[in-house]
């Protein structure tokens, strides 16, 4: 998991993906490439996801692709399968997690509490997603938790955007952000990569000027 991690960490920006055709797939990973985020949360939210995961992952070996909205075990296992190099889910199901653990999957649960966040604690995990992040309270909130929570890393998604990412980043106990604003679906229908391309590339200088 730790070398997972760290390529969350140097991406700073993971793009989150509900693709409705996999056709798009292909086009879609090479201009979050070309821009600068080499990564990509797939969702399991359309029947495109798992056929997405399994282009970008073939065709893009540099991109760090994984499955988000996984809520099954079944989902974790087609996702793997598929190529997908980790897990993330909107919420904490201890059922996934320990699956994920006892088979090596770096997982990423979605919580919302403190409660929940030790839960994922207890069962040996560092890094949880927190989500929906500014609905919930945002930078303030995480702050706040952190301040208790000294050794865990976050990984917020939900409102975050080009507005507010420095303040994320900025914050040491951020590992990275998960972000829709540069794949926002009009962008993927509309054929738009030139533009997925600019936007990532705008994101990804942000993480350059805060992390380096």
């Amino acid at each position: 998991m730790d070398k997972i991690y760290e390529r969350f960490q140097q991406i700073g920006v993971i793009p989150v993906i509900a693709i409705d055709d996999a056709k798009d797939a292909a086009p879609l990973g090479r201009a979050l490439c070309e821009g600068g985020l080499p990564a990509a949360e797939v969702t399991f939210r359309t029947a495109a996801g798992e056929e997405t995961i399994r282009t970008m992952a073939k065709e893009f070996p540099e991109m760090l692709v994984g499955a988000g909205t996984v809520l099954t075990i079944d989902q974790v296992n087609r996702a793997i399968d598929a190529g997908a190099k980790f897990v993330v889910s909107p919420g904490f199901d201890p059922n996934i997690v320990q699956y994920c653990i006892w088979h090596g999957i770096p997982v990423c649960p979605g919580t919302c509490t403190p409660s929940e966040m030790l839960a994922a604690m207890d069962m040996g995990l560092d890094v949880v997603k927190f989500f929906p992040a500014e609905p919930a309270g945002g930078l303030n909130f995480i702050k706040a938790v952190t301040a208790a929570l000294t050794t865990i890393k976050i990984m917020p998604t939900g409102g975050i955007n080009l507005t507010n990412l420095r303040d994320y980043l900025a914050y040491d106990k951020i590992l990275c952000c998960g972000g829709t604003w540069m794949v926002k679906k009009d962008l993927i229908r509309n054929q738009e990569f030139d533009r997925i391309r600019q936007i990532s590339a705008e994101a990804a200088a942000i993480v350059k000027e805060i992390r380096g």
